[in-house]
């Protein structure tokens, strides 16, 4: 399926704004920025995403059209093993991020479709789809020492940020949500991840992906053990992070709300 005209334009335009130094595309970037110069050169996205290559539990990226009529898109997932991939960033990272983390993702869907069969679709997703859309869009994992984690689940922004600054050189951040890496090409101060904390960090990507496909248990997610993280004030991601002013924008760095009020406010996709 090829692209044309101002549609084609706008996706390589959209492609080549990626900055690939950006700290938060780092787990990202060597995969990725070779899938987005083939989606530069013409390649139609699911195209690109295949081209990359398959292990066992990577799926198979397949043009938008494959979805039928009337089928919810996460019951194609489950019941085929093919993405279906429109030709746009969201679903560019959605690709990156389920050939990062085959297991979760594929976990993400089980529970999805589970959800799917049991419910219907309707105007209400209930509380499992919809933990599992924040997540899924707008999720990251933080791999830290305890005093920041500690830090972070009170929102004590002033401590995580700037007392236990030098703890930073231990932790690390990587978003998992395809819409927050899609928003992040051009970034803005309020952006913010629904994070998970990992107790240990795991040795390799495949052990993160195995430890996070158990994690994600209906319980848990219900439970929405997620913390809001505005991502540009996490130290060496943002210039402007190294004035300590930065924080004191209450408006991004709040203080804790009840959990209802952390949704995407992103179609689930």
């Amino acid at each position: 399926m090829a692209r044309g005209g101002r549609r084609g334009a706008r996706l390589t335009g959209a492609v080549e704004a990626i900055d690939w130094q950006q700290p938060w595309l780092a787990p990202l970037h060597g995969e990725g920025a070779a899938i987005a110069s083939a989606v530069g050169a013409g390649r139609p996205v699911w195209q690109a995403l295949e081209d990359a290559g398959h292990t066992a539990s990577v799926p198979r990226f397949v043009p938008q059209e494959r979805l039928p009529a009337g089928e919810a898109y996460e019951a194609f997932i489950f019941r085929t093993g093919e993405v279906p991939t429109r030709e746009n960033l969201h679903d560019f990272f959605n690709g990156l991020v389920w050939r990062r983390y085959p297991r979760a993702k594929r976990r993400l869907n089980a529970l999805q479709a589970g959800a799917i069969a049991a419910q219907g679709i309707g105007a209400v997703r209930g509380p499992l789809r919809d933990a599992i859309t924040v997540f899924d869009e707008n999720g990251a994992l933080l791999f830290a020492p305890r005093e920041l984690r500690e830090a972070l689940a009170a929102r004590a922004w002033r401590r995580l940020f700037t007392d236990l600054r030098p703890l930073w050189r231990q932790a690390r951040l990587e978003i998992f949500g395809h819409a927050l890496l899609e928003q992040l090409v051009r970034p803005r101060k309020p952006l913010t991840a629904h994070v998970l904390l990992v107790p240990d960090a795991p040795e390799s990507v495949a052990d993160v992906d195995a430890w996070l496909a158990g994690a994600l248990q209906p319980g848990l997610l219900e439970a929405k053990p997620f913390t809001p993280l505005p991502v540009l004030g996490v130290p060496g991601w943002w210039a402007e992070n190294e004035n300590f002013s930065f924080y004191d924008d209450s408006s991004v760095f709040r203080s804790a709300r009840p959990a209802s009020q952390y949704t995407t406010g992103v179609p689930p996709r």
